[in-house]
């Protein structure tokens, strides 16, 4: 089969070309979007990554594609539902980094409990003061968690052993896994109202754009945190703005910005004539980036050694499985015609 693997590293491409040899392989550094999708038209399967943009318009134009290999959990990238239309599977990664991810979501909380961004951007300006750096313990505060699924419940593992209190939200209650693990269910208000920091562990879909908004993000415990380590889009930029310059929330640790898609065109975006929204989102990202109380990492959550031979390996199998007629990790099944 002709494979194309977009957003791929050189490492990347060693690794798909030692493991699936017996395939015709192409290897491309950028994102697949609009601008290139010509590029990928004439591939039996191609695989992308999340800064692709696979749109109605990009499908369409696929014209011998029968498989997508997203290496991710997330899919919001790619329109599933256009994909069904036009009989291409989908393939994900749906477990590779549970314990990845909610690791570096307690880099992002310790960071920002114990002021350790504040110290360090002081130490840049040998300023080796200690005034203003008081920070908190973990132990015996509330841990709200948004969204329950693989990586959540590993959260609230860690956040045990820090002897934190849990409560969380989810769509599906696992009461057994609640008693087990000593937390409880409550409802996203709740949850706000009622956690000393709140973490965000859900997709972002239709449901969960601006999860927290202007609206709700004003009933949180004043002098919170929140953590984002899922999609930038699950958090309205212009909510979270207002809550930190409130003072509602004490600070944010993000690994994931709303418009992040957009980052890499930021300075231009500034400076030159672009769509409203590109433009709004990036003087948003930049007044964040710019405070003390925010820690920022650029989406590099997953981004263990671990985690992305876990990626690698998931997507060979992926492959390997459509060749050979057996369809795994399904996101979108083609129809049997």
């Amino acid at each position: 089969m002709k494979i194309a693997f977009f957003e791929v590293s050189a490492s990347d491409k060693k690794y798909f070309t030692k493991h699936l040899a017996e395939h015709e392989l192409f290897f491309f550094a950028e994102p697949l979007t609009e601008k290139n999708v010509s590029q990928a038209k004439d591939y039996d399967i191609i695989s992308v990554f999340i800064y692709s943009t696979l749109d109605r318009n990009v499908i369409k134009q696929l014209t011998n594609v029968r498989a997508i290999a997203t290496r991710s959990t997330g899919f919001d990238h790619i329109d599933t539902a256009c994909c069904q239309e036009k009989n291409i599977a989908v393939v994900n990664v749906p477990h590779y980094g549970e314990n990845t991810v909610a690791e570096h979501t307690f880099a992002l909380i310790l960071a920002l409990s114990r002021n350790v961004h504040k110290s360090y951007a002081r130490g840049l300006k040998e300023d080796f003061s200690i005034q203003g750096l008081i920070g908190f313990d973990l132990k015996d505060k509330t841990l709200g968690v948004v969204g329950t699924g693989h990586i959540g419940l590993h959260v609230i593992r860690i956040a045990k052993g820090f002897g934190m209190h849990v409560i969380a939200c989810d769509v599906n209650h696992d009461i057994f896994l609640s008693e087990i693990l000593h937390f409880k269910y409550a409802s996203l208000d709740e949850v706000l109202k009622q956690s000393d920091i709140v973490t965000l562990h859900v997709p972002l879909n239709g449901e969960t754009r601006h999860l927290i908004n202007k609206k709700n993000i004003r009933t949180m415990k004043q002098g919170s945190l929140i953590i984002n380590t899922s999609r930038g889009g699950i958090v309205e930029n212009e909510a979270l703005i207002e809550a930190l310059d409130r003072g509602t929330l004490s600070g944010a640790g993000l690994d994931v910005l709303e418009g992040e898609e957009h980052i890499t065109e930021e300075n231009q975006c500034l400076h030159e004539q672009c769509g409203h929204l590109k433009h709004r989102q990036a003087e948003q990202n930049r007044d964040l980036l710019s405070r003390d109380n925010v820690v920022f990492t650029p989406h590099i959550g997953f981004y263990s050694e671990e985690a992305l031979r876990r990626i690698l390996d998931t997507t060979i199998e992926n492959i390997q499985g459509f060749a050979a007629g057996k369809i795994i990790n399904s996101l979108s099944v083609p129809s049997k015609k």
